[in-house]
């Protein structure tokens, strides 16, 4: 282990450690770590990104544009369904979803939008 990358001290700021370890508890943290659990794997990001794009879809839809089987696809809009970040509606044969807030747009735009400009700033290094 590196020693240049740790502190020589146990605490700091006693102060600030305890009123932000104060506010931190009392966040449902767990909850927050599901969505990004959640989104951390590939094909339900890709989903809850054309969703962003299209606002609602077909699970037959999602399926094909994932690429993925129809049981696939709607195995993983149950999922993000189960956790609060679609929610869907029946028609006739049809199951249509969508996202259950703005929250969760912004926050896969505001990602999109951070990856990208990670990448140019890499392009414009080399």
């Amino acid at each position: 282990m590196k020693k240049h990358d740790m502190c020589e001290v146990t605490c700091f700021d006693e102060e600030k450690v305890t009123r932000l370890k104060g506010n931190i508890e009392n966040k449902n943290t767990l909850k927050v770590a599901d969505l990004f659990k959640a989104l951390s794997d590939d094909t339900r990001l890709k989903i809850a990104y054309a969703l962003t794009l299209e606002k609602e879809l077909c699970v037959c839809d999602v399926a094909n544009i994932v690429g993925s089987t129809t049981a696939t696809a709607s195995h993983h809009l149950r999922h993000l369904r189960n956790i609060g970040i679609t929610k869907y509606r029946k028609e006739g044969k049809l199951v249509f979803y969508s996202l259950d807030d703005d929250h969760v747009v912004q926050l896969i735009e505001l990602a999109v939008t951070h990856q990208e400009e990670v990448e140019h700033r890499g392009e414009s290094i080399k």
